[in-house]
C-alpha cells in the first residue's frame, strides 16, 4: 500500500484553497466597506441636489445591490467558481423577471419621472387617470389621492403619467367661468349692472385681472352673459357657490328672468 504524501496534498490542494478562501473573505470585507463608502457618498451628493427623499433612497438601494452583487461575483471568482455562467444566469433571470413584471416596471419608471419632474406635489389638488383629489403620497409605484368625499384612491403611476395631468393647485389664482342666461324680455343693461355690483361686492374677487362681463350669445331661449372673475385658488369653490346664489337672489329682486326649458302644448278641437 502506497504511503499518502500529506505534504504534497497540502501544497497542492489545502494551501491554495486556504489562500483563495482568505482572499475571497478579504474581498468581501473590503468590498462591503467600499460599497458602504460609495453609497454614503452618493446619498450625500444626491441630497445636495434637493432630490426627493424617496428617489434618493431608491437610487442608493439599487446602487448598493449592484455593488454587492459585483463583490459577491469577485469573491466567487477568487474561489474558482465559473462566474461567466453565473453572470449569464443572472442576466437571463433578470430578463425573465422584467418580462413578467412589465406593468410594475412601467409604474416604477413613471414613478421615477413623476418624482424627478414633479408635475404635482403632496397637498396639490389634481385630476389624473379620471380621478380628482388631493395628493396624499407619491411613491415609486403608485400615488395616493384623497377625493372630495374623503375616499382614499391608490392610482398606479403608469396610469397617471401616460395621461393628461391637471394640477389645480399649480397657480395661485384661478378664473371662474360662468354662463348666465336671461330672458329676451329682460333689460340687458340692468342685468349687466347687477352682475357688476355682485362682483364688486365680493372682496374675495381679485381686481387684477379684471372680471369680464359680456354678452356671449343670443341663444334660442336666452341672452347669455359670460362672467369670468379671478380669485385665489383656495377661494374658487366658495366664491363660485356664493355667486350662483347671489345672482339668483339679485335677479329675482330686480325682476330679471332666468329662462328654463319649457314645453308648450297646443290642443285643437276638431268640429264634430
Amino acid at each position: 500500500m502506497e504511503n499518502i504524501d500529506i505534504s504534497n496534498i497540502i501544497d497542492t490542494y489545502v494551501l491554495p484553497w486556504g489562500i483563495n478562501t482568505a482572499l475571497a473573505i478579504t474581498i468581501i470585507f473590503i468590498g462591503l466597506f467600499v460599497v458602504k463608502l460609495i453609497t454614503r457618498l452618493v446619498t450625500r451628493l444626491l441630497n445636495k441636489t434637493d432630490m426627493d427623499a424617496i428617489l434618493v433612497n431608491f437610487i442608493t438601494s439599487i446602487l448598493r445591490t449592484l455593488l454587492l452583487l459585483f463583490v459577491v461575483i469577485a469573491a466567487m471568482d477568487q474561489l474558482g467558481v465559473n462566474t461567466t455562467s453565473l453572470v449569464a444566469l443572472i442576466g437571463a433571470a433578470g430578463l425573465a423577471i422584467g418580462l413578467a413584471l412589465q406593468g410594475s416596471l412601467q409604474n416604477f419608471a413613471s414613478g421615477v419621472m413623476l418624482i424627478i419632474f414633479r408635475p404635482f406635489d403632496a397637498g396639490d389638488f389634481i385630476e389624473a387617470a379620471e380621478i380628482s383629489g388631493v395628493v396624499e403620497r407619491i411613491s415609486i409605484f403608485s400615488t395616493t389621492l384623497r377625493t372630495g368625499d374623503n375616499r382614499e384612491v391608490i392610482v398606479p403611476n403608469g396610469s397617471i403619467y401616460s395621461g393628461v395631468i391637471t394640477n389645480y393647485s399649480a397657480r395661485e389664482t384661478r378664473r371662474i367661468d360662468m354662463v348666465i342666461g336671461i330672458g329676451y324680455e329682460s333689460d340687458i343693461r340692468l342685468a349687466r349692472d347687477t352682475l357688476r355690483s355682485i362682483i364688486d361686492a365680493d372682496e374675495r374677487i381679485l381686481d387684477d385681472p379684471e372680471t369680464l362681463i359680456a354678452v356671449s350669445e343670443l341663444a334660442d331661449n336666452s341672452v347669455n352673459f359670460v362672467v369670468r372673475p379671478w380669485v385665489k385658488a383656495s377661494d374658487y369653490w366658495p366664491v363660485k357657490f356664493d355667486l350662483n346664489e347671489n345672482i339668483k337672489l339679485a335677479f329675482d329682486d330686480k325682476g330679471i328672468s332666468i329662462p328654463y326649458p319649457q314645453m308648450e302644448i297646443h290642443v285643437q278641437k276638431l268640429a264634430s
